[in-house]
């Protein structure tokens, strides 16, 4: 298994090294915009940016947990020229730092910066296998990462999110909104801290 790099278009990382040998660990993949934060439409600025109520906790009770967390986001607004895809890693930049003050923290962002109606040819595509509900950033992250896929989540606030899940073999699990945490902890899927 290779270590993803930050360097890579659609991808950044937290924690960029990986052993090859590591054991499997489960994974909770995130959608961002409507999971993690208030989705106000192509959020890319901090100064925008509003977690959702109980996201910042439910990322650092599934690092307590031993379970690697990655968000999965469609980016189209980078394709449509709105922002940057250095917005886009600028921003989770500062996602990242905000969840270190609670403990959190994010494995890797995967983000889709493609759409088929994109005016910027680079970012044209028909059908871009990252943007869901194809599952590709899904699939990269199970091919990046030492994912136990059976044991994983998938939490999205879209059927989009849904089929990519199921399309690249993981659980999904539609967040209807309000406290994350909370919707989690009903559902019985926030997991125990790990032990040892």
């Amino acid at each position: 298994m290779k270590s993803p790099t930050a360097a890579r278009p659609g991808y950044s990382a937290a924690v960029p090294d990986i052993p090859t040998a590591a054991a499997l660990r489960p994974a909770l993949f995130l959608d961002r915009d409507g999971v993690l934060n208030e989705d106000k439409g192509y959020v890319y600025r901090w100064a925008d940016f509003r977690w959702i109520a109980g996201a910042r906790e439910t990322v650092a009770a599934f690092n307590r947990a031993g379970w690697l967390v990655i968000v999965v986001t469609n980016q189209s607004g980078v394709g449509r020229g709105y922002y940057r895809e250095a917005d886009v890693h600028a921003l989770h930049a500062q996602m990242a730092q905000d969840l270190a003050k609670v403990g959190g923290r994010i494995d890797a962002f995967y983000h889709a910066p493609h759409h088929p109606d994109a005016p910027m040819d680079a970012y044209r595509h028909p059908d871009p296998p990252d943007r869901k509900p194809n599952p590709g950033m899904i699939l990269r992250a199970l091919s990046d990462w030492p994912i136990d896929k059976a044991a994983s989540i998938l939490v999205g606030d879209k059927p989009s999110d849904l089929e990519a899940a199921l399309r690249a073999g993981v659980r999904g699990v539609l967040f209807p909104g309000g406290d994350l945490a909370v919707f989690l902890a009903a559902e019985a899927l926030l997991p125990a801290p790990e032990v040892g």
